[in-house]
């Protein structure tokens, strides 16, 4: 009888590319995600701020008379789809540069957060929340797509009004998913250099130019 010979890896992915990461636990100086959060959560704010905008246009469209802004209704709901549309985009690019971070990540140890959450299961909600967001952005963009191209299209105000609730409600979860986030670079260290520098024991004035 013959048998297949299994050849086991010496080492985890992980620990094979370990050599390549900096003091930061990266391949590269700056994480990703960070910056690419702050683009997801201001696209988003900004689309259904200007959505409102749209929304109470007749009770505003004075104070823009005043003001001498050029401002029109159909402008502001431009704004607020176009800003939509690019979040649900950019928001894979954010959660897909999350995971790789999160794999790479080595928290402090002995830490809790300020929400008394060790860094695994803060990492864990932070992951499971970003997938679960990013799926709320892409069904809240078709949303607003049916309603810019065809339940509303023929309609001065462009959005429902259970739509801008679900984006008051959507600013208010991103708050709190943005807080888990905070914690694991501000309290556990992740991926933050001068941390994980001085849990190695490492001089940050010889360590760091």
């Amino acid at each position: 009888m013959q048998f297949f010979n299994v050849v086991l890896p010496s080492e985890s992915p992980l620990n094979q590319i370990a050599a390549g990461l900096g003091p930061n636990d990266l391949p590269y100086s700056l994480p990703i995600h960070p910056n690419l959060v702050h683009l997801t959560i201001g696209l988003f704010v900004i689309a259904i701020a200007f959505d409102f905008a749209g929304a109470f246009y007749p009770l505003e469209k004075r104070i823009f008379r005043f003001l001498a802004l050029p401002v029109t209704r159909p402008g502001l709901h431009d704004v607020g789809w176009y800003n939509l549309l690019a979040c649900a985009v950019i928001s894979f690019f954010t959660v897909t540069a999350g995971f790789y971070e999160m794999l790479t990540a080595v928290p402090l140890a002995g830490v809790k957060s300020t929400f008394g959450l060790e860094s695994f299961v803060t990492m864990t909600w932070h992951g499971v929340g970003g997938v679960l967001i990013l799926l709320v952005i892409v069904l809240m963009t078709i949303w607003r797509g049916y309603q810019r191209f065809v339940w509303r299209k023929d309609m001065g105000r462009q959005v429902q009004w259970p739509y801008l609730f679900a984006g008051v409600v959507m600013m208010g979860v991103l708050g709190l998913h943005g807080t888990l986030g905070a914690q694991l670079a501000a309290e556990f260290g992740v991926h933050i250099t001068a941390d994980q520098l001085l849990a190695a024991g490492a001089d940050l004035k010889e360590a760091l130019p």
